[in-house]
């Protein structure tokens, strides 16, 4: 109980603390979305371009958190737009777009020296320096993609998986598509001085990946990225107490290390099931597998019919 109570009397901590835990569940539910719609280098750029967004509202004596989400928001549109007629692909819109963006930041960074030191903790994270400020944004950022997800559940699910199918039966997709994009910027900018620039797409992936690993459901998928998060997120900050560590770091490697303990239970698990389910016929030895589903499915979905407007 010391372990765990001796570091919460320092505020900083706190403060660090419940970030970790917001912004953990945060990325855990929303990285779901992320890996399965093959976004993962789309939450990677759109960092970058929020880093702009944020040199440039410095420079123009804005909030660090409207400029790097107006630059976050302008650089989804811009790539939703470039891709749309399927002549350029989706990964190099968005290696020129956020790229472009974060390198108009570095230039008015190497223009302007003075406030060099202000976006070290954009890059590279401090959470131990989030103020009460801070947290309002990161909750308010939590709480409302949280729910926009919940009322959102069908439509990403249905767009997620087929998004033709899902145009089909009448879900706006493109309106869909634009949404998400949103709530993903929002969730980046409320990681930033958390976990840094550089890192955010490994907490974004991490815990997704991670509950993969465990389950085929979709919504237990969606709990159990949620849990890895959160729970990343407050082992991550004790543990870099203890070792006295940066944090955000810390918090990124604890989550790639339950990530290879997920593989390695998983490859152990498979072997065992393998092993159990062996026959010999004298010399002949042979495996009788019983059928588990190798892709993401629902059960909700799966018991619908199709008729109603759902897919099985």
């Amino acid at each position: 109980m010391e372990f765990l109570l001796e570091p919460l009397e320092y505020e900083f901590f706190r403060h660090g603390l419940l970030a970790a835990l917001m912004v953990g569940s945060l990325c855990g539910v929303i990285g779901v979305y992320v890996i399965l719609r093959g976004m993962s280098y789309v939450g990677h750029g759109l960092s970058h371009a929020a880093f702009g967004g944020a040199v440039v509202g410095f420079t123009l004596n804005f909030n660090f958190y409207a400029g790097a989400g107006a630059m976050g928001l302008l650089a989804a549109l811009l790539i939703n737009r470039i891709t749309k007629n399927g002549r350029i692909k989706s990964d190099a819109a968005i290696g020129i777009v956020t790229t472009a963006m974060f390198a108009l930041g570095v230039v008015i960074i190497s223009r302007a020296r003075t406030f060099t030191q202000s976006f070290e903790a954009a890059l590279f994270g401090n959470i131990l320096g989030i103020t009460g400020d801070d947290l309002l944004v990161i909750g308010l950022v939590t709480a409302s993609t949280m729910i926009a997800m919940f009322f959102m559940y069908r439509p990403l699910l249905f767009s997620t998986f087929d998004n033709e199918a899902a145009r089909v039966f009448g879900i706006r997709t493109g309106i869909v598509q634009l949404i998400f994009s949103l709530l993903l910027t929002l969730s980046i900018i409320a990681s930033m001085n958390v976990v840094g620039v550089t890192m955010i797409a490994a907490t974004l992936i991490a815990p997704a990946v991670t509950a993969r690993m465990m389950t085929d459901s979709f919504s237990r998928m969606l709990i159990y990225s949620l849990i890895i998060g959160a729970v990343t997120g407050v082992a991550g900050m004790y543990l870099s107490y203890v070792f006295n560590a940066a944090s955000g770091a810390t918090i990124v490697l604890f989550g790639a290390l339950l990530f290879c303990l997920s593989v390695l239970i998983k490859y152990v698990r498979e072997k065992f099931i393998l092993r159990a389910n062996l026959h010999r016929h004298g010399d002949l030895m042979h495996a009788h597998p019983h059928g588990q589903g190798h892709g993401v499915r629902d059960p909700e979905r799966a018991s619908k019919k199709t008729d109603k407007g759902e897919p099985a």
